[in-house]
């Protein structure tokens, strides 16, 4: 199931410096910081220069690609064809299609299309708003990782939600937001399911990890105008420090877009 092994150097270019992608890196600087440190200390606990990596709704490649480049095997589980067609494309270009392997599934049915306990790392982003039960697409997710694995969960997050309809003057949808169980402003909303900290966090323990760190993820990228951050010199790399700095903080989840929960097993966290 999982991509043949490759015997290439890994790279150690970070797709935050990706020159061609500068605003990307808004969403995915915070995320990816957290995700090469777990890496690297998995690489070094495991003595294994490759990690297996599982991306359950992993699309095109945002995060699979970037961690191929590193050297690793990943295999990205996603029902849309043409997000898989995008990444076979997507892996091609960078050069490591031979470390990214694209399977058709869900994370309801995983362990159709992948093994059970083979991995170092799965990464399940942006699949918990979308399944009938988070809790069980955490399960299987968890039941993916090897007893020394690590858990990347990103979800959208309940706060980020109210505070941007009501920046955007929708008061009426930010508070039934707010008081809708499942984090939903109206029927318009494209969003299933939205999250707090400490709901993730319960999902992540409930499956029996530790949780090892939280982030909030976009807490002023979506709230500062675009063409502020295109025009003024020197903005964006401000802007993702600033990023950086507030994304550890407690008192920024509540705010921020999305929600970022890395969890370790047991055998993970005693390494």
């Amino acid at each position: 199931m999982r991509p043949p092994v490759s015997h290439h150097r890994p790279q150690t270019t970070s797709p935050r410096s990706d020159p061609s992608r500068p605003r990307a890196s808004l969403r995915t600087a915070v995320v990816w910081d957290v995700l090469t440190d777990a890496f690297d200390r998995r690489v070094k606990a495991t003595g294994r220069e490759a990690l297996d990596v599982l991306d359950t709704g992993g699309g095109s490649g945002n995060f699979a690609v970037p961690a191929a480049r590193l050297g690793h095997r990943v295999t990205v589980v996603d029902p849309s064809p043409n997000a898989l067609f995008a990444l076979e494309r997507r892996a091609a270009e960078a050069g490591v299609a031979d470390r990214v392997q694209g399977v058709q599934g869900d994370a309801h049915g995983l362990f159709d299309v992948v093994e059970r306990g083979g991995y170092d790392a799965v990464l399940c982003h942006g699949v918990l708003e979308y399944v009938d039960d988070p809790a069980e697409g955490i399960g299987n997710a968890v039941a993916a990782l090897r007893p020394d694995g690590v858990l990347s969960l990103l979800a959208a997050s309940l706060g980020g939600a109210v505070l941007a309809r009501a920046l955007a003057g929708h008061f009426k949808e930010a508070k039934r937001a707010l008081e809708d169980p499942n984090g939903r402003w109206g029927e318009g909303d494209p969003v299933p399911r939205r999250f707090s900290a400490e709901q993730l966090t319960a999902l992540v323990e409930g499956a029996g990890l530790r949780v090892a760190a939280v982030h909030g993820v976009r807490v002023f990228a979506d709230l500062v105008p675009g063409v502020l951050v295109d025009t003024e010199p020197g903005a964006l790399d401000a802007l993702l420090k600033l990023e950086a700095a507030a994304a550890e903080l407690p008192a920024f989840h509540s705010v921020a877009t999305q929600l970022h929960v890395l969890g370790e097993t047991q055998g993970a966290a005693e390494a």
